[in-house]
């Protein structure tokens, strides 16, 4: 890698760490410089705005979240089985890694309009669509013949607000902490594809 490239990630490494540890309204070009070591204006020469830092940052996580789908998923037998994986993950990346899933789905917050990557790649808001034609395809091999795609979105709607209701604690409040945090967030995505894809039969 050149020195050019070696110097964008490490801000981007640099930004990472701080959106995970205190949130993306901590993250700014003078702190990132100040983590990576590097004068105050040496991000400018790769991110032009603070904005298109957050889309590079958030652009990991969405790269990081996809791998994790594809190891959860990789030894499981049967379609509907798969999806379970892949919803148990996503729920459990939210919780696990809060600063990052909150960026990766504000795209108001970041550059997504104009900023491409090196090399041409997709914008962040673009990003997205990887994740959701993934779970789209998932669904379809559960439903096929249905509308995959509306259910796709509908089940992911209803996966990210778990995600976040259960961080802002308010399902803990209205399911009464009948079980373990994990049992009761399990039982909370079986719910979730039972009422989006119909329970599993014997």
């Amino acid at each position: 890698m050149s020195g050019e490239g070696s110097l964008r990630e490490r801000l981007i490494d640099a930004g990472v760490d701080l959106v995970l540890a205190e949130g993306s309204a901590s993250v700014g070009l003078r702190e990132i410089a100040r983590r990576a070591g590097v004068s105050h204006g040496a991000p400018r020469r790769h991110f032009p705005t603070h904005h298109a830092l957050l889309s590079a940052i958030a652009r990991r996580g969405f790269e990081d979240l996809g791998a994790r789908f594809v190891a959860a998923a990789a030894d499981v037998p049967t379609p509907r089985g798969r999806l379970e994986a892949v919803a148990r993950t996503y729920v459990g990346y939210a919780l696990e890694r809060r600063g990052m899933f909150e960026l990766m789905f504000r795209h108001e917050l970041l550059d997504s309009t104009s900023q491409r990557a090196e090399g041409g790649q997709p914008r962040l808001r673009e990003a997205t669509l990887p994740m959701f034609r993934h779970f789209t395809r998932m669904v379809a091999g559960c439903r096929p013949g249905r509308e995959a795609e509306v259910t796709a979105a509908a089940l992911w709607a209803n996966l990210h607000g778990v995600a976040q209701l259960w961080a802002w604690g308010s399902l803990q409040l209205a399911l009464g902490h009948e079980g373990s945090a994990d049992e009761e967030r399990d039982r909370l995505v079986m719910a979730v594809l039972d009422a989006h894809l119909g329970p599993v039969t014997p």
